[in-house]
């Protein structure tokens, strides 16, 4: 199965089996039915995609229920530096975090469930973000979290002085401060093993 697990529950790593030669290389970047396989059974509904150079930090955002959503990540181009709060009251991870590279080199995904704040960091001069989303996005339902708060103690793997942020996201909360309407509960995040 190409999808291993984190050491957050529900939080899942997609490596996907590529094949190369002389011409190039060639995978599968969604399959709905190895994803079904996995046990997630939630339609994703909207692709969205994002250009940032170097620095640029985008999160940590999520959006509150009734319009959650959960996220399949991967890199067309470039690198980042992606990460994922657990924010799901009761869970057995509350308020800890987990970040890998994703990359157009190493083609890997990141499967982040609802009631996760999701961020990501650009590593390289620029880069190229793809995800689906298994719900539309709603402006009236966004919601975040300050990317440096010190409870987190997220090292983002760049220099703080080259971090590039949006008004927004410098005005975020903290996690202590964030209104947060989720709950954990197994079986939840739309995985059914």
């Amino acid at each position: 199965m190409p999808f291993s697990t984190t050491p957050i529950p529900d939080l899942l790593v997609f490596e996907p089996q590529v094949f190369g030669d002389a011409r190039g290389f060639f995978f599968e970047s969604y399959n709905a039915k190895t994803v079904e396989e996995a046990g997630i059974t939630q339609p994703f509904v909207q692709d969205n995609q994002s250009h940032s150079v170097r620095g640029v930090l985008r999160g940590l955002h999520y959006q509150h229920p009734p319009f959650a959503q959960t996220k399949l990540l991967r890199v067309l181009a470039g690198e980042i530096f992606d990460v994922a709060v657990d924010i799901r009251r009761g869970s057995p991870a509350y308020g800890r975090h987990y970040g890998i590279v994703l990359s157009a080199e190493n083609k890997n995904q990141l499967f982040v469930p609802r009631g996760f704040a999701h961020g990501f960091v650009v590593l390289s001069e620029v880069a190229d973000v793809m995800y689906k989303c298994d719900d539309f996005y709603s402006k009236q339902h966004e919601g975040g979290i300050l990317y440096n708060d010190p409870a987190l103690a997220i090292d983002w793997k760049i220099d703080p002085g080259d971090i590039i942020l949006s008004d927004k996201d410098q005005a975020l909360p903290t996690l202590a401060d964030a209104v947060n309407h989720f709950t954990y509960a197994p079986g939840a995040a739309g995985l059914t093993s």
